[in-house]
């Protein structure tokens, strides 16, 4: 028996990194997954971002715990792309009860223009969770169940970093844009006992953090290194340490928590 028995979870950015990790850890404790990622390239993102191939590897991994998983490639900044994959989702797997915010690109690389720089990280990272939120909670408010509501932030949302680049800024702002959404939807979803929180990770080790080559970081943007420091011996946290906090925050074991932020940080913030 799983804390998320009959549960199913929509997840954005569930092709790698951390959101893959949180469908296989929900998985784990019962949930059926429906499972996004726009798997593309964005112009002004510096990595390497998830494939269709990647995706399907989530798929396969969830299959493997014996849970149903339906996938779909969608652009969060795409309201009606969106919509019809949550859509095509919840009639595949049934209602949704989870929802996880966390599809979220990094500060920006090679762009055109400032100008779509920032668009691009405030468009997937602020307006990409504001479109989960307004796809998914008018079925959870019909449907009168309760449910969970995970809005991935970072401690870049709790802190001003300090580097004045249309990327850095467009960021930070963004990030804490995503807590300001879920104080509002907290307040907001309550009486109707859907819970709303934000998890706060330091640097995770994902491909977006060079896949945990701090030095590279460091040395593409030196400035990083006090904003990145974590106050215990880590230098970059695993996607499961995050997961497993919204694995707590999502189950009954939170069942009261909501309009809080979680940070998964290594003592980042305290330190500061």
């Amino acid at each position: 028996m799983g804390k998320l028995d009959g549960k199913v979870a929509f997840i954005t950015g569930a092709a790698r990194g951390q959101g893959r990790s949180h469908a296989i850890r929900l998985a784990q404790e019962g949930a059926d997954i429906i499972a996004i990622d726009i798997c593309a390239q964005l112009d002004t993102v510096r990595y390497p971002m998830g494939t269709a191939e990647e995706l399907a590897q989530t798929a396969k991994e969830v299959e493997q715990l014996d849970r149903r998983i339906y996938t779909a490639r969608a652009d969060v900044r795409d309201v009606s792309e969106l919509r019809q994959a949550f859509e095509e989702g919840v009639a595949e797997l049934g209602p949704v009860d989870i929802v996880l915010a966390n599809a979220g690109i990094g500060a920006g690389g090679a762009a055109a223009s400032e100008d779509q720089e920032w668009d691009e990280v405030v468009g997937v990272n602020l307006k990409g969770v504001w479109n989960t939120g307004r796809v998914a909670i008018p079925s959870m408010l019909e449907r009168g169940q309760g449910g969970s509501i995970v809005l991935t932030s970072s401690t870049g949302g709790m802190i001003g970093v300090g580097i004045p680049t249309a990327g850095f800024l467009g960021y930070t702002a963004a990030k804490h844009g995503v807590i300001g959404l879920m104080r509002s939807w907290a307040n907001f979803l309550a009486p109707h006992n859907i819970r709303v929180n934000s998890v706060a990770p330091t640097a995770v080790r994902t491909p977006m953090a060079g896949d945990g080559d701090l030095k590279a970081i460091m040395e593409h943007a030196p400035e990083l290194a006090r904003a990145l420091s974590n106050a215990m011996p880590v230098d970059l946290i695993e996607p499961i340490d995050v997961s497993n906090a919204i694995a707590w925050l999502v189950s009954d074991d939170a069942r009261y928590v909501t309009g809080t932020v979680v940070p998964v940080d290594a003592g980042q913030l305290n330190k500061r």
